[in-house]
């Protein structure tokens, strides 16, 4: 299983020094947590995609590229990148050219995003966004599986005899995670494709998680990728840690109550009750995040948000330690001691992606109709 951090790259103003961080600031800060996540032995990095303040991460592969260069073993991953307002031509190319620099170590979350201006900005309409990403996403496959292209669709100028480069690494796309909140087509464009299914919970109650996954892992089974538990699944959570809860919460609740995501609403302790929110000992990180798979099923890959909300560099970098040396360690010999033998514990990497060869269903731009076409349907 893999474990890692995300960042959304929020510039907030520290509520205990009336301090706000520059931009420049904030973006050395993200970059030191992924570099301190791959010293700590956390798996993956990732990073948001914004285009509007309070937030800086509008470069998400040039970040990533940079990242690669200093690490070796960290994975690189977004959360998300928009489907819906990037062209996909230019997604084919910036995350092939990061494949090739980062040794395979990418993979990519698609999503539609959370901001209603960014459509105009780049040309949208918002009330298109899940045909954009349905339509711009198979667009994206073929350029990355598929040369000398023509293609005409509703939302960009057609292309003509048209190869993205450079191709691939290996002649093997990255791996794709759909990432969704709230729309259950992309849960079902997820299943589908037979891709990763990144349900980024911090915010919402284990009952509607567990339903948006449980629709994904049905029609993955449906769409003959194999049974609904083998389906490839990542969360999100969001901790604060000490030696103590009382502790944790002491430091953690000015951050909390005027944070815009989460002050003026519920109470820190009612918000850590109804979704992933942990503030407490790495113990009780452990036990909640241990739950995740009572409601979601056994998953493969778990991010946690760690950086936001004002927190300094030195207490971010200090639970960014605590994660890869005292719950990530336990975490990941518990999932894999309860998890049954023919449920995957990693999701698929370029190196196993390679290894399937050829002929795999991933090099497929339309696997599931392969699949169904071979009379595996509703297996």
């Amino acid at each position: 299983m893999q474990f890692g951090i995300f960042t959304v790259g929020d510039v907030t103003t520290d509520p205990m020094t009336g301090e706000t961080i520059s931009e420049h600031d904030r973006i050395e800060l993200m970059t030191a947590i992924g570099l301190k996540a791959e010293e700590v032995g956390l798996d993956v990095f990732a990073t948001g995609e914004h285009h509007n303040p309070p937030f800086v991460p509008s470069s998400p592969t040039t970040m990533l590229g940079w990242i690669a260069a200093k690490t070796e073993k960290l994975r690189l991953t977004t959360t998300t990148t928009l489907i819906t307002t990037n062209d996909p031509v230019k997604i084919a190319e910036d995350f092939a050219m990061l494949q090739h620099l980062s040794n395979g170590r990418v993979d990519l979350t698609l999503g539609r995003g959370n901001t209603g201006p960014v459509y105009p900005w780049f040309g949208k309409d918002i009330r298109q966004g899940i045909p954009l990403a349905i339509e711009n996403y198979h667009l994206l496959r073929r350029l990355w599986r598929e040369k000398n292209i023509d293609w005409q669709g509703k939302f960009r100028t057609p292309l003509q005899g048209y190869t993205s480069t450079p191709a691939p690494l290996d002649d093997t796309p990255p791996f794709i995670w759909h990432g969704s909140i709230r729309s259950p087509e992309i849960a079902e464009q997820a299943a589908f494709y037979g891709d990763g299914f990144f349900h980024n919970n911090i915010f919402w109650n284990k009952e509607h998680t567990e339903q948006m996954v449980k629709l994904y892992r049905q029609r993955f089974e449906h769409y003959g990728h194999g049974a609904a538990d083998q389906a490839i699944v990542g969360l999100g959570g969001q901790v604060f840690m000490a030696e103590t809860e009382a502790e944790a919460k002491r430091r953690f609740r000015p951050y909390f109550d005027n944070a815009p995501v989460y002050g003026h609403g519920p109470s820190m302790e009612d918000f850590t009750e109804m979704t992933p929110l942990t503030v407490g000992t790495p113990e009780m990180v452990i036990e909640k995040t241990l739950s995740f798979a009572d409601y979601a099923g056994d998953y493969q890959r778990q991010l946690f948000l760690v950086d936001h909300a004002g927190l300094p560099m030195e207490q971010v970098l200090e639970q960014v330690e605590i994660l890869g040396k005292e719950v990530v360690p336990t975490l990941r010999a518990e999932f894999e001691r309860r998890r049954p033998a023919h449920v995957p514990s990693d999701p698929p990497t370029h190196e196993s992606l390679v290894a399937a060869g050829p002929d795999a269903p991933h090099h497929l731009v339309t696997p599931a109709e392969s699949l169904v076409g071979a009379g595996t349907e509703g297996h």
